[in-house]
């Protein structure tokens, strides 16, 4: 998956820390600065802010996956970038946190279905990337670390996501610690869907595509609006309304009846990639 393949495309652009590239409508966002073990600085973040946005808006795009070159997936912030930080003014640094606070969201709000495909490790800003997909799978060599206590500093824009992946009760530990826990745990405590050995990861990775792509993509951004709008609310008339209008809305559109009309006349959707569809039966 992480590998340019036959039938992939190099997205055009002037990216210098990602590779982006489309294989049908995949889109695979690598982070490659392998020689820092992927680690964010202040271009990287611009470029995944642009690369996602672009992404996100692309209709041809029908899923995305993030990945990391060489040994590592993240290893959160450069040490270059925060040698830099540590010399700049409140304004600066806050203008540096807002940019990676945006990369998040833009990320965790992003309308396309998202995958992180997590191999080795995974520290700070990294787990928070991980924790902004929709998806996480990981291989068994996978660690992980929120390990911003140790620099003494918090995971302060990575902190709304991982909560939400893990909940409070983990987050009074990893963020206290700052300890690396290994793939087992982190799918133990919800930051990871899924573990395989490394050999199955891509494997793994196309499942899980092949799941998403036989879905409508109009009820997939829907699911995902739904999602930020059910979470931790209350169930009162208010949110009994909003549910009611979005069903309604949803089941009005051209999507809707074309899946549901498919499902009657038991034929493939409209949406369904040619690869993912049933062969024909033969008439006997």
């Amino acid at each position: 998956m992480a590998k340019k393949k036959s039938g992939a495309t190099a997205r055009p652009g002037t990216w210098t820390t990602l590779e982006v590239i489309d294989r049908e409508s995949v889109r695979l966002v690598g982070l490659a600065r392998p020689d820092v073990h992927n680690a964010f600085d202040e271009t990287m973040i611009a470029e995944l802010t642009a690369c996602l946005g672009a992404a996100g808006a692309d209709p041809a795009v029908r899923a995305i996956v993030l990945h990391g070159a060489g040994e590592s997936f993240c290893a959160g912030a450069d040490l270059d970038w925060m040698r830099r930080m540590a010399g700049y003014g409140r304004a600066e640094n806050l203008a540096d946190a807002n940019a990676l606070a945006a990369m998040l969201r833009t990320l965790a709000e992003c309308p396309k279905p998202t995958i992180a495909r997590v191999h080795g490790p995974a520290y700070g800003g990294g787990v928070g990337v991980v924790a902004c997909c929709d998806i996480a799978i990981g291989s068994h060599d996978a660690v992980f670390a929120l390990s911003e206590a140790k620099l003494g500093l918090v995971p302060a824009t990575i902190s709304p996501y991982v909560l939400a992946a893990i909940g409070e009760r983990q987050a009074r530990r990893y963020f206290l610690t700052a300890e690396r826990f290994d793939a087992a745990e982190a799918f133990r405590i919800g930051l990871l869907h899924d573990i395989v050995t490394a050999g199955q990861l891509d494997t793994r990775v196309n499942e899980m595509l092949g799941a998403l792509l036989v879905c409508g993509p109009d009820a997939q951004r829907e699911a995902k609006a739904l999602i930020r709008a059910v979470a931790n609310r209350p169930v009162d008339d208010a949110l009994v309304a909003d549910t009611a209008r979005r069903i309604a809305s949803v089941r009005a559109g051209a999507e809707a009846r074309e899946g549901v009309g498919a499902f009657l006349e038991r034929r493939s959707a409209a949406w369904v990639p040619e690869a993912l569809r049933p062969a024909p039966r033969r008439k006997r």
